[in-house]
This record gives C-alpha cells, sequence and structure tokens, in this order.
C-alpha cells in the first residue's frame, strides 16, 4: 500500500470545475492489456477491486456485479422496477402463514457445461449457507431466519422460515453448482477465478488477470438464451480520465462513475451517448462513533469528541449539503437525508420528518458551547485541555472527494473544528476504516426496493468479533438496542403501512446518531460507444441505469453495432424472455448492498 501523505486544502472553497482534473488530450495511464477490437466483444471500463470470485464470501461491486452475469438467483430482480420476477424458479407460492415457501424450478434448464440445474442446487447452496458460518460471510443474514431448505423433488424447492418475513427468501443469493462446489476440498477459499467457470447466467467467467482485465464468455445455455455480444472485456485503467479517453479514441465501449465535469464534456462528442440514470446510492461523511466488537471490546483510533453525539450533529448542523450538491455534484442527483433514497418514497425518509436538521452555523455553535467546547484563542474549541481536531481521509484519485473537502475545511473551521486533510489510496482508506482508524471519510452504499439488509448491517449483531474489524459487516460502527428491537419487528411485518412506519422510526433514529452526515443521492453518469453498441435494457426502465444494475438486464440485452453504421440508445422496454411469473408476494425484495472500498467500487 502506498503511505498516506498528509494534505490541507486551502481555507477558500473551489467550486468542482475549479477542482477536477480536466479531459486531458493524451494520458499515459492507459490499460495493462490491449482491449478486444472484435465487433462482438463489449469493452467496459474499470478500476475495481477484486478480492475473490467466490460468491459466498466477496462483498465488493465489481465481483458481485460479474456474480449478476454468471450465476442466476432463484428469483430475479425485475429490469422494470426491481420486484421480483422469475429467475431459476418460474413461479413461487407461500402458505397462509408466511412460513413455508415454495418454489417452482423450471425444467430444461442446464449449467453452462451441459449438466442439467435442478432444485438440488439451491438446496445446497442456502444449506452451506445456513450450516458453514464462514459460507455465510457475504449473504448470510438472508438466510438467517431459514429453517429448513428442501429439494422435495427436482424441480420443487421448499424454504421454512422460523418466523414470517416481508422480502421475498429467493432473492439476491447466487445459487451455484453443486456437482462442482460440492466436490472442493475449501470452497470457503476457493478464488473461482479460473478458466470454465460452471454458472448459469448469461456470461461464464472466461479468464481474469489481476488489475488488468476480467472476461466473460456468452453462456449458450443460459434459459432466457444467449447474450447477443460474445464476449464481455473488463479493461483496467489507472485513472477515470484515461477511461474517458479510451472511450473518446473507441478503445472501450462503456465507461460509468463519470464526474459531472467528464459528463459534460463527453455530450455531443461523436459517436458517444452520455446517460444520466436515476441513481440508487447515497454518498456521506462518516464519522466514527467509537468502534467496538460484537462483545463490547472497544478498538480503533477515532477521535474521543466524536463518541459525543452532540459533537456530532454540530457537525452536520455545520455543512451546506445544497452547496455540495450544486457545485461538486452539479446537481446531478437530489438531497439526501438518510442512507434509503428518495428513488424508493416508501422507505426514504421524508425531508418533513421533524428530525431533520438544517444548516444552521449559529444553531452548531450553540450545540458545541452546550457540549463543553469553549473558542480558544486561534479558533478551534477545547475541552478539559483536548483540541477540537480532527483528520478527513480522502481518496486522492476521487474528483468528488477532493472537491468536498475543499468546502468542508472551512465550514467546520467556522463552527471552531480545525480538519486536517489526509489524501492517501482507496486501500489505505479501507483499511483503516475496517480497523477503526479515522476520523471522518467519505462513504456510499447502493441499496433498491427493499430496506431490509441495510437496515441489518447497522445492527449491533452486524459488529465486527474481531478488534482488527474483521468478522462484519457494520455499515458506520453504529449499534443501538431500540434500533435492533425495531429491526426486527419490520423484518416480519407483513402489513406495508405498519412496516413503513418501523422503518421510518429507524431512520430517524439513525439520523439523529449522526454517524454519518447523508449529502445527495446522486444521478448514475455513464456514457457509451454509439457506434459499437446499443439497445440497453435500463434499470429501472424509466430514467434506469445501463451498468451496476442488481440483474443482467443491460449487458444481456446490449447489440453489437460493430461496423459503426448506427447508433442506438437505451431502450426503455422489458426484455423478459419467457411468460410472467405466478407469484403470490409477500413485502418487497432485498437488493444487494456492498460494503465501501472507495466512491466507485460500492455497489
Amino acid at each position: 500500500m502506498a503511505a498516506a501523505v498528509a494534505c490541507v486544502f486551502g481555507m477558500a472553497p473551489m467550486a468542482a470545475s475549479a477542482t477536477v482534473a480536466p479531459l486531458a488530450n493524451e494520458s499515459s495511464d492507459g490499460p495493462a492489456v490491449t482491449p478486444d477490437s472484435s465487433a462482438t466483444t463489449l469493452r467496459i471500463a474499470t478500476s475495481g477491486f477484486v478480492d475473490s470470485f467466490n460468491p459466498f464470501t466477496s462483498i465488493y461491486l465489481t465481483p458481485t456485479g460479474i456474480f449478476r452475469q454468471v450465476y442466476e438467483n432463484l428469483v430475479q430482480y425485475s429490469a422494470e422496477d426491481g420486484s421480483p420476477t422469475e429467475g431459476l424458479a418460474e413461479s413461487w407460492e407461500t402458505s397462509e402463514d408466511g412460513m413455508t415457501w415454495t418454489y417452482k424450478i423450471r425444467e430444461g434448464m442446464q449449467w453452462s457445461d451441459g449438466e442439467p440445474l435442478t432444485a438440488a442446487d439451491p438446496e445446497w447452496t442456502y444449506t452451506q449457507m445456513m450450516e458453514v458460518p464462514e459460507m455465510g460471510s457475504a449473504n448470510g443474514g438472508l438466510v438467517s431466519s431459514f429453517e429448513s431448505v428442501e429439494a422435495t423433488d427436482e424441480h420443487t424447492l421448499v424454504i421454512t422460515l422460523s418466523e414470517p418475513q416481508a422480502a421475498n427468501p429467493g432473492v439476491e443469493i447466487p445459487i451455484v453448482p453443486k456437482h462442482i462446489w460440492s466436490e472442493l476440498d475449501n470452497p470457503v477459499e476457493y478464488a473461482n477465478d479460473e478458466g470454465d467457470v460452471v454458472g448459469s447466467g448469461p456470461f461464464t467467467i472466461e479468464s481474469y488477470a489481476q488489475n488488468q482485465s476480467i472476461e466473460l464468455a456468452a453462456n449458450p445455455n443460459f434459459w432466457r438464451g444467449a447474450p447477443n455480444f460474445e464476449r464481455i472485456q473488463y479493461v483496467y485503467y489507472t485513472n477515470s480520465d484515461a477511461m474517458v479517453q479510451a472511450l473518446r479514441a473507441g478503445e472501450i465501449d462503456i465507461v460509468t462513475g463519470l464526474s459531472p465535469t467528464q459528463f459534460d464534456a463527453l455530450e455531443g462528442q461523436d459517436n458517444v451517448v452520455a446517460h444520466s440514470g436515476q441513481g440508487r446510492r447515497y454518498t456521506s461523511l462518516a464519522l466514527n462513533p467509537g468502534f467496538q466488537t460484537a462483545d463490547g471490546e472497544e478498538f480503533g483510533t477515532g477521535s474521543e469528541a466524536l463518541k459525543d453525539v452532540e459533537v456530532r450533529q454540530a457537525i452536520r448542523k455545520g455543512i451546506d449539503a445544497q452547496t455540495l450538491l450544486t457545485q461538486v455534484l452539479d446537481d446531478q442527483g437530489t438531497l439526501a437525508t438518510s442512507f434509503i433514497p428518495a428513488s424508493f418514497p416508501d422507505w426514504h425518509l421524508s425531508e418533513d420528518n421533524p428530525v431533520i436538521m438544517d444548516y444552521d452555523v449559529e444553531a452548531a455553535k450553540a450545540q458545541l458551547d452546550d457540549a463543553g467546547w469553549t473558542e480558544g484563542s486561534d479558533g478551534v474549541r477545547e475541552k478539559d485541555g483536548e483540541r477540537l481536531a480532527l483528520t478527513i481521509l480522502i481518496d486522492a484519485d476521487s474528483p468528488l472527494d477532493q472537491a468536498s473537502g475543499e468546502f468542508l475545511v472551512p465550514w467546520m473551521a467556522e463552527i471552531g473544528i480545525e480538519l486536517n486533510v489526509e489524501m492517501t489510496d482507496s486501500d489505505t482508506i479501507s483499511t483503516k476504516v475496517t480497523a477503526g482508524e479515522y476520523d471522518m471519510y467519505f462513504s456510499g452504499w447502493s441499496m433498491n426496493s427493499d430496506p431490509d439488509y441495510q437496515l441489518g448491517i447497522n445492527t449491533c449483531a452486524n459488529l465486527p468479533t474481531e478488534t482488527d474489524g474483521s468478522g462484519g459487516t457494520t455499515q458506520d460502527g453504529y449499534c443501538d438496542p431500540k434500533f435492533d428491537a425495531l429491526y426486527e419487528q419490520q423484518h416480519v411485518e407483513l402489513d406495508p403501512d405498519k412496516r413503513q412506519e418501523i422503518v421510518q422510526e429507524m431512520l430517524a433514529m439513525n439520523y439523529e446518531s449522526s454517524v454519518q452526515v447523508a449529502f445527495w443521492y446522486g444521478n448514475q453518469l455513464e456514457a457509451y460507444r454509439s457506434d459499437r453498441v446499443g439497445d440497453f435494457t435500463l434499470q429501472p426502465t424509466d430514467n434506469g441505469v445501463i451498468m451496476n444494475q442488481s440483474g443482467y438486464w443491460a449487458l444481456w440485452s446490449a447489440e453489437p453495432l460493430g461496423d459503426g453504421s448506427g447508433g442506438g440508445g437505451p431502450s426503455t422496454g422489458l426484455l423478459v424472455a419467457g411468460g410472467a411469473a405466478a407469484v403470490l408476494v409477500v413485502g418487497g425484495v432485498i437488493f444487494w448492498m456492498v460494503r465501501r472500498k472507495n466512491a466507485g467500487d460500492v455497489e
């Protein structure tokens, strides 16, 4: 890992245009491999972190996105609105008490190696997660209510729950081939990145070279039909400007995670379509409330001052999120309240909720005064001989983080907090955050439709088990027994209105704790070569996104246009093979959220 370099921003806030590097005419940060120029290969720029391609253990965005292409779920998320739709199961029904879910597995399906796909595969997958704790590292919370899973015949799977739950229990978990994984000596440590990876989705993993490329091959046995592209090649670049230049040069077909400056520069370019889709993620400033293990053992090096909720709330009041949205994100998004985006109005914490705190410098000062922090001769507050000096970790490769930091330093100074900037790399930030060795850093998560998982990673049960931060997936080190009790209530509440009320109460609690200050729900800015590819299916189909979907819709449906004879725009129609699933659905659907690696590495 690169060593951290200390850096302090100037006191005058700067607009994003003055902070984000302009597009260069040439870049020395080219790809580690030569992108494939074949018309039947879809080339996607990436810098994403890969820990492994083991769906039982990996929690990062890039491998999770690959899982969506390689492994079909028992129940898929629709392109239209993210609601449950058929996957390996063509239909399902629930018992009257909501305790038993019976899934009809589609007949005639095959794995990519030609072996039959039956109910025994999801039975084995779920059972491993239930019985082997390490196999539940990534998705174990999704089977916490499972009492038993049984394949009663080749085409019927019965899941019996210990208690009813609001979300369909068949969503999200990648189903692996039993005939491959059951033969492994140690499936927990299986990297799953060698050639000929066996899957059931539209693509399979063909090859992987760390920090160079990931190559997928079309699966002709995919039950919806083979994809139109024969291969997908993820090509690694060291920075986003290099990706943009590759797109402009026609060396890459899709780039996502653009900054507003890059997005604006690409609009109107020949053979390039710049697309702004409705985001399903939030961006926030995470404040270290003091980390502890699930057993209550404290660890980390966060400031003692941040353990005081009054200090954290004062920081919230001293941040002008509207200015950040306008100046840093160029208004490509909406103001945030909680960790559930406004695109999910049933769950989103309303702007009218009485807990919402306005930007108010004087109120922030008064709150710090009341908490015993008095202003020193140099303007920095003190209490019991301790200066109110904090450090923020900023990713040197993230223009948005850097631009936001330009504003935060003077804003904190205005309320009497000295904010020092430690400019470093994403690996260092990830390591420090896991170990609780930070005061502040920029965070972000993505979600969709059902809030259960995101709420769950804010419970005490998801605190780390070890003092190095391992053994947990806590969002911000947040832990409140009352929140936990409400989580259990919403998890089993089948009345949508009652459940919504409980979730709102939970979000209000988390908001008041101010372990994070959510800034915005950003649009996903992406661009593609319209002379090479078109006819993407968006998710959601109404102003949704191309990449980072909770499904495989865009890459499965994309059409090659390799001769450059014409362009294509994102499709707004739902492309689904087969008939509609006959369903009896209780509640919504859980979507995958991944722990932050850096601002662009989050699902």
